[in-house]
């Protein structure tokens, strides 16, 4: 059975994030070829530790928490793409004052804070709102409120797959998805009990258990039976029909996370049969790396991991 490293990560601009316990590190290839890290603790948004450790709600806690990180992490990595040093007009660099780093500083927490929040709502009115209001279409058509839900399941499970196939066929993520394979690649080469060198990285496998786009796969299939449920209940109010999927989000969340965390750990029976969708999917969001990018990718998971006293060979 493959062992569980617990560390995990995602594909930034010309880099990855990799997460260990209570730091994280990015690297990043800039434009001069030189590979640019940073580390930093990791702070879950909830101050309460004990939020962690209870079943279904730590679920939420680390999703918001991958968001937040998320993003930090992209927005750090587009700096190092276009990274030009202000210059005055001697041509040295210019010095900030305080007052100016506080000002950014603060400029930046807000726009990450924002960013957040448009991604959740984003992702709720693609894939909660539209097939909820799509199937209400058909409920004043004279659909039944069994056939509705049926219908709505369908409609945002194929706008899920539709969304993934569409990005996937972009020319501009097709490197970020290079780096999302050389990340998998490197967890996998670890757990496999092998150096986490460039040749290793190359041959090991660009699918994972664990990878958060399996995640969302699972949300989508759990959120599509606890609505098509929700169906057989015979709710009549529109508005109720709506809170109730608002309110089970976390739920499925949670259930979601808990899931993917007892997948991610155990093999052989149905469980191998169950993750093979989530699998599948990760060839569209997946590609195969470069040595290059599996070079910035080790480097991303030896800033955070010791991987050779994990192993036991130190």
């Amino acid at each position: 059975m493959q062992k569980n490293s617990g560390i995990g990560g995602q594909a930034v601009i010309e880099g990855i994030m990799m997460r260990n316990g209570e730091k994280y590190s990015i690297a990043a290839r800039k434009p001069d070829g030189e590979i640019a890290m940073t580390t930093r603790p990791y702070k879950s948004v909830f101050p309460w530790k004990r939020v962690q450790k209870i079943p279904l709600l730590r679920g939420v806690a680390a999703f918001i928490d991958s968001l937040v990180v998320g993003v930090s992490s992209l927005m750090w990595s587009a700096d190092q793409a276009v990274e030009e040093e202000e210059t005055g007009e001697d041509g040295k660099p210019l010095q900030k004052s305080e007052e100016q780093q506080a000002k950014e500083e603060k400029q930046w927490k807000w726009l990450m804070t924002g960013t957040v929040v448009f991604s959740i709502c984003f992702s709720v009115l693609l894939f909660m709102l539209l097939p909820f209001w799509l199937s209400g279409l058909l409920r004043r058509a004279g659909a039944s409120d069994v056939l509705a839900s049926f219908l709505e399941a369908i409609l945002r499970l194929a706008i899920f797959l539709g969304y993934m196939f569409l990005i996937s066929r972009m020319k501009d993520i097709q490197t970020v998805f290079a780096y999302h394979g050389a990340e998998h690649k490197c967890i996998n080469c670890i757990e496999h009990d092998l150096d986490l060198t460039v040749e290793n990285v190359m041959k090991s496998s660009r699918q994972h258990r664990r990878c958060g786009t399996s995640f969302l796969l699972i949300v989508i299939c759990i959120s599509v039976i606890v609505f098509l449920l929700l169906g057989f209940a015979g709710i009549k109010s529109g508005l109720w029909r709506l809170l109730w999927r608002i309110i089970l989000i976390p739920v499925i969340a949670g259930v979601s996370f808990e899931a993917l965390r007892y997948a991610g750990s155990h093999e052989g029976g149905i469980i191998d049969q169950l993750v093979k969708p989530g699998l599948a999917l990760q060839k569209l969001v997946t590609r195969e790396p470069n040595e290059a990018e599996c070079e910035v990718a080790i480097a991303a998971i030896e800033a955070v991991f010791d991987w050779r006293k994990w192993q036991g060979k130190e």
